[in-house]
């Protein structure tokens, strides 16, 4: 049977958030679906089923995410599940000579900040329609990866998903932290793709929580590859 819930997606133009898309609406999901750019945003649209709605986000913005569940709201009237999936890695140490800390500035902002904000301004739609709350994070968020300061905002991330669910805790709002490990993206381009996790096995993680019974409130999926160690 079809599941029309409401799901808003950010990061959803690639990766991960994308897979979630085209999962979702072949689910019956009403989507929503945010991202920086409204080129790549109406292409995964156009690979979906069913209703779509696409907002252009810089989740770093209050104001845009402000517009992006008041969106959501005048479209379907609900908001039933967030996934907030918008982030990027910046793949260098602190002692990098010769780079400017400054790249780091745009990865804090919208892996930590991003993230915040989308629960922000969709929580109380979620908590009225008693919904569910997905955050990614990573396997980085759970291990010290030396010099790594994307290690250090999914261990933000992993703290967000707890603080969250304390904050809900009683009220049946379901919170689940999605912990990857290495996924096949630029980030990772040293390692055979037949080796690493495809964006596909993520959104089928995803797919799993969120059709759980509303006893059930899946806390952390995290996932890696055989291959990987830590």
């Amino acid at each position: 049977m079809a599941d029309s819930r409401v799901f808003v997606i950010t990061g959803a133009s690639s990766g991960i958030g994308a897979a979630t898309a085209t999962e979702a609406s072949r689910a019956g999901h009403r989507l929503v679906l945010a991202a920086r750019r409204p080129d790549a945003l109406d292409e995964v649209a156009g690979r979906c089923e069913g209703e779509v709605v696409t907002v252009p986000t810089d989740v770093t913005s209050w104001e845009d995410n402000e517009r992006l569940a008041a969106a959501a709201i005048e479209a379907f009237g609900a908001i039933d599940v967030v996934f907030a999936n918008a982030g990027f890695g910046a793949n260098r140490s602190f002692s990098s000579e010769g780079d400017s800390p400054e790249h780091w500035r745009e990865m804090v902002l919208t892996n930590v900040l991003g993230a915040a904000y989308t629960v922000r301004a969709t929580f109380e739609a979620v908590r009225e329609a008693t919904g569910h709350f997905l955050l990614t994070g990573s396997v980085a968020g759970r291990v010290a990866i030396p010099g790594s300061l994307y290690s250090s905002t999914k261990w933000a991330v992993s703290g967000m998903a707890q603080s969250l669910r304390a904050e809900l805790a009683g009220s049946g709002v379901r919170v689940t932290l999605i912990a990857p490990g290495m996924v096949d993206t630029p980030f990772f381009d040293s390692t055979p793709a037949d080796e690493i996790l495809q964006e596909q096995d993520i959104a089928e993680a995803v797919m799993w929580a969120i059709s759980r019974p509303p006893r059930v409130d899946v806390n952390e999926i995290l996932v890696r590859p055989t291959v990987q160690q830590l």
